[in-house]
């Protein structure tokens, strides 16, 4: 005999991040992770670096001054703030607080990935509702919902599909749900969606406090996906739990001092969302005039679908182009992410063959 994990590690699949290397291009594009095309704040960089000066220190473990800063940019209390390493780290202590062996974790078929992996890596069961046109059904979550369910996850937009749900829907979910349910609202790529129909949820935690958070990130819109920053909006109590499991040090200083200047930086926040309003819709419309389907995305990357297997030969037209995107074979697509002029031409000019 020896020692063996917990019956939900051995039900996880090995998650394989997109490629960032391409044999035969010293720097192919990179348009497999939902990176910003545009990189990150200048001042975030610089302040990144200069904050590498005290890296003999550990961080501020209760990110304060980066709280702070996001309170004051959307109108919160900065002690219903709680930073972590990524929202991945925030989805992971959620699961492993909320739900164990015995419980059900409810999400929609063709979630992120993530919310399934710590779900089971917690010992719980995973459950998926069913998403015509692979866009979330909040009815179909809602009948769902047994007496086992302790979470349910809804990212908004979803990756890997794009597709999003309007504000009434989500209305419709947060009053639907048990009060014993934990619905956690990921909406990571809130910011590229400036329609007036959408709704983040962020009102939602001092409605109902009890049983809404709501999750974000600098990973997308402010390009730090490399230092690994996410927050999450929930009530001080529960967040007062959540610190009990989560890392004491989350999130590392070079990390802080970034977001808190990548917040400051509005100019590059804004061109980042207009480089999307612009090439979004763009790619969107020249690869349906070449008759591909293309769901419609709320996010900074088009979620392709092709015919039997014919993303594969797909995504070796591109990788043959020097164009890197990320392979979605249980959708039969491509998750092709924006990225600039010539690699977004790029894209429509290899799939044209």
């Amino acid at each position: 005999m020896r020692p063996t994990p917990h019956a939900g590690i051995s039900r996880i699949a090995n998650y394989v991040a997109g490629d960032a290397t391409l044999p035969g291009f010293h720097q192919p594009a990179l348009l497999s992770a939902n990176e910003s095309p545009l990189g990150p704040s200048p001042a975030a960089v610089v302040a990144a670096r200069e904050a590498c000066g005290k890296v003999h220190l550990y961080p501020d473990a209760d990110t304060r001054a980066l709280s702070e800063a996001l309170a004051r940019y959307h109108g919160l209390d900065p002690d219903w703030l709680m930073c972590g390493t990524g929202s991945e780290s925030l989805i992971e202590v959620l699961c492993r607080s909320y739900a164990g062996p015995g419980d059900e974790v409810l999400m929609p078929q063709f979630s992120f990935p993530m919310f399934g992996i710590y779900a089971n890596a917690a010992g719980a069961t995973v459950v998926t509702a069913p998403a015509p046109n692979f866009t979330a059904d909040v009815d179909a979550l809602l009948g769902a919902v047994t007496e086992r369910t302790k979470l349910v996850f809804l990212a908004n937009p979803n990756n890997p599909t794009g597709t999003w749900v309007d504000k009434h829907a989500v209305a419709r979910l947060v009053a639907g749900l048990p009060e014993r349910v934990l619905l956690v609202l990921d909406s990571a790529y809130a910011e590229y969606l400036t329609d007036d129909a959408y709704d983040a949820g962020l009102h939602y935690v001092r409605a109902h406090p009890t049983r809404v958070v709501v999750l974000r990130t600098f990973s997308k819109l402010y390009a730090l996906a490399g230092l690994r920053v996410g927050w999450m909006h929930a009530a001080p109590d529960l967040l007062t739990l959540l610190r009990r499991a989560r890392l004491i040090f989350p999130v590392t200083s070079p990390s802080q001092a970034a977001a808190v200047a990548a917040l400051a930086d509005g100019a590059h926040v804004q061109r980042s969302i207009e480089h999307n309003q612009q090439w979004l819709p763009w790619l969107t419309a020249q690869l349906r005039e070449l008759g591909l389907q293309v769901l419609p995305s709320g996010g900074n990357f088009v979620l392709v679908r092709f015919e039997g297997d014919g993303w594969k030969a797909a995504d070796a037209r591109l990788r043959a182009k020097g164009v890197l995107v990320r392979a979605i074979p249980a959708l039969g697509g491509l998750r092709i992410s924006v990225g600039l002029e010539d690699a977004n031409r790029a894209v429509v000019e290899a799939l044209s063959a």
